[in-house]
């Protein structure tokens, strides 16, 4: 099976995954009251609390309904295209771009089936934080592994290059001890081939310091 197969598919398990937790977060939290969800010591750091989102992250573009479901498909179309071109010169982005596809999807099926608007549930309590989801938190995620990639995983195609620089040093040689262009003659200054001086001739030679003598049979 193919590396982009396998993205295909854990883009498909983790859509799959954020379907399931909405549906429980419908089931569950709609009309009822926040719960605690992770509370650490005296630390209450997230509660569960459910809310239609009809528009992008922090509720930014609310009612595009239109431009939110053409834009992630354009958007899920460009990770697999990048993850067919790119995927293989730079390793980073198979985790990355599956993760924001994953979340992507996620959420469009949210749009395409309810009604445009997305189920958030997830509500952070140590600051003023939008309510998100898991597909929210795939899209998170990605981008990051997407920026630390960049920023600290790119350095190592210079080395490539140089070493390809490296290979080519032998034939760069020679072509630093060629002539330069200016000092080769030009055509009009060329002799021409009647003006060349005439070879001279090799002196014969005579049969005799040629041909070995054959044996006198007389004399024997």
């Amino acid at each position: 099976m193919s590396v982009l197969l396998i993205c295909a598919a854990a883009v498909a398990v983790l859509a799959g995954a954020d379907q399931a937790i909405k549906l429980w977060a419908i089931r569950n939290l709609m009309e009822q009251p926040e719960r605690t969800f992770l509370k650490i010591g005296s630390f209450d750091w997230m509660h569960l609390r459910y809310l239609e989102n009809n528009g992008a992250a922090f509720s930014m573009l609310s009612g595009s309904r239109g431009f939110l479901i053409v834009f992630p498909i354009i958007m899920i179309t460009l990770c697999f295209y990048l993850l067919h071109r790119k995927g293989r010169h730079h390793r980073y982005l198979y985790p990355a771009l599956t993760l924001i596809a994953a979340g992507g999807l996620g959420n469009l099926i949210d749009r395409m089936f309810r009604g445009g608007h997305v189920v958030d549930y997830f509500d952070f309590q140590l600051c003023n934080f939008a309510v998100f989801n898991f597909a929210d938190v795939c899209v998170t995620v990605g981008v990051i592994i997407m920026i630390f990639g960049i920023l600290f995983l790119e350095h190592e195609l210079p080395e490539a290059k140089k070493l390809k620089e490296a290979k080519r040093l032998p034939y760069a040689r020679l072509a630093a001890d060629a002539p330069l262009a200016e000092e080769l003659p030009l055509a009009g200054e060329l002799p021409l081939a009647g003006e060349l001086p005439e070879a001279e001739p090799a002196p014969l030679r005579a049969s005799s310091e040629i041909l070995p003598e054959e044996p006198d049979d007389a004399a024997e």
